[in-house]
């Protein structure tokens, strides 16, 4: 994969229960970053309908993203870099965030479904839930060789995941915060 601007943006993806929020919120504070959630932009229909299990389609996922992306450059504007978690699971939507922001390089948190469903099975307060993960691992597209980012295995402790980013940008930071694997310590807002 290229590499992006390590000043720039970094999309944390991955499917529900991944860890995007944490990897993302971690790199974001070590970073000293804006962080943006993409949770946090979906409309009410669309938390609704994702609570009852129903995937989204085109017609709520792209104005979503366009959200997403006008956040991302808002934030950017005020300085420093900016962390997005995001699932960005399939590559149209990856590239309705890079025409936003086209140096974003994008995280994938990849991991073995039944680490990622127990996960799921254990957090609380969210309105996704395991009955999802099987559509979002289908809907999966794997980074392709032209696009910036990396791929990183969930099932390693969070503070690697974000050690592993942060050589790859070149920044000797390594996070000093004590954890397990990814999601340990937030099962409430982990995706």
């Amino acid at each position: 994969m290229r590499a992006g601007n390590p000043n720039d943006v970094l999309v944390v993806m991955g499917v529900c229960g991944a860890g995007k929020s944490a990897v993302a919120g971690r790199l974001a504070a070590c970073l000293r970053g804006g962080l943006i959630e993409a949770d946090d932009f979906h409309t009410d229909e669309a938390r609704a309908r994702m609570s009852r299990g129903e995937p989204l389609d085109d017609a709520l996922r792209l104005p979503w993203l366009d959200r997403i992306g006008e956040a991302t450059l808002a934030r950017l504007r005020q300085g420093g870099p900016v962390v997005v978690a995001c699932s960005a699971l399939r590559r149209l939507y990856r590239d309705r965030l890079r025409g936003f922001v086209p140096s974003a390089l994008f995280i994938h948190l990849n991991g073995d479904r039944e680490l990622i469903a127990q996960r799921l099975d254990r957090r609380e307060g969210h309105f996704v839930g395991r009955s999802l993960l099987d559509s979002q691992i289908e809907a999966l597209e794997p980074l392709a060789q032209d696009e910036a980012g990396m791929v990183l295995d969930v099932a390693v402790p969070l503070d690697t995941l974000v050690g592993t980013v942060l050589r790859e940008l070149g920044n000797a930071e390594t996070p000093s915060l004590n954890s397990g694997p990814v999601g340990d310590d937030v099962a409430g807002r982990q995706n």
